[in-house]
């Protein structure tokens, strides 16, 4: 069994706790996710099974999607509404005020990863040094954000929904948490849903009970995608029969016998004489090769 099941994870589960259940569930050990989502956080969750896992680390498409819940008027040592509040305000925010600011936090920024989160320092786990009482001085990293828009907004109740669409390693929490400081009364994030990941969406998503009930009527395969999907916004390239054999031992193929090579792209997804999807490939131009970037068979 190979390939991908895109799994709604519920919350309370981290992403750790989807694989160990689905290993019990699918009878199989090779397993990996495309992506960490938080414990309080639901939704689109694309875990690799078998061979598949070996793309895990390479997906091209890192674009992600989420609805967040939040509420202004608080700070949390978290940044959510699990975490214990570190101060309140009772500043009122209009709708115009709050989607004044929101453009700041679009393109290219700057984002301080917060202490309850996985990213090391020194070799520890922020979320560890957190949860010792530690704080310790991290460094801003560049995110990218395409979208941002404000869904709904209660401005009696300081409550609403943001529609956000990033690339990696965003922490849509600390979007929220410095939104709110710029603002000047704070923000907490409520409520968590990714609605997208690596082209995968959540109506192709199923949940645990969902497949435990496949695996108990022997249908589990009928959930898995096939792993050229992860691939699908790369460039095709379709060997012929001598080059399938030969790019399969690992021999370099000379780029100008190879149809729709482009001048200008580095990166392809390769499939063999038959249809078979192999991997991904990289152009060497400057030295007129094709080689492996990866053999996914």
């Amino acid at each position: 069994m190979n390939g991908i099941i895109c799994v709604n994870k519920p919350q309370s589960f981290t992403s750790f706790d989807v694989i160990a259940k689905l290993r019990g569930i699918m009878k199989i050990r090779r397993l990996g996710h495309g992506g960490t989502l938080d414990p309080m956080a639901t939704g689109v969750l694309p875990v690799f099974v078998g061979t598949a896992t070996k793309a895990c680390d390479i997906m091209p498409d890192n674009t992600k999607s989420y609805r967040a819940g939040f509420k202004l008027g608080q700070v949390t040592d978290t940044q959510d509404i699990t975490g214990e509040v570190l101060s309140s305000s009772d500043m009122p925010v209009s709708r115009d005020a709050l989607e004044a600011v929101i453009p700041d936090f679009v393109g290219d920024i700057m984002q301080l990863p917060p202490m309850y989160s996985a990213v090391q320092v020194n070799g520890q786990r922020l979320y560890d040094l957190a949860r010792q009482g530690v704080e310790v001085e991290r460094t801003p990293r560049q995110i990218h954000v395409d979208r941002l828009g404000l869904a709904e907004y209660d401005e009696n109740t300081r409550e609403g929904v943001l529609e956000i669409y990033c690339g990696k390693g965003t922490y849509i929490r600390t979007i929220i948490n410095d939104i709110g400081e710029k603002l000047g009364c704070g923000g907490i994030m409520t409520s968590l849903v990714r609605t997208s990941s690596g082209g995968f969406t959540l109506d192709e998503c199923f949940t645990m009970e969902e497949i435990q009930q496949a695996a108990d009527e022997n249908r589990l395969e009928e959930l898995i995608l096939p792993i050229e999907r992860v691939f699908a916004s790369l460039p095709k390239l379709k060997l012929n029969e001598v080059q399938t054999r030969m790019y399969k031992n690992g021999v370099k193929l000379d780029i100008s016998r190879v149809h729709h090579i482009k001048p200008d792209t580095e990166i392809y997804s390769v499939y063999g004489f038959d249809g078979e999807f192999i991997g991904t490939a990289f152009a060497d131009h400057e030295n007129g090769i094709l080689r492996v970037a990866k053999n996914l068979t």
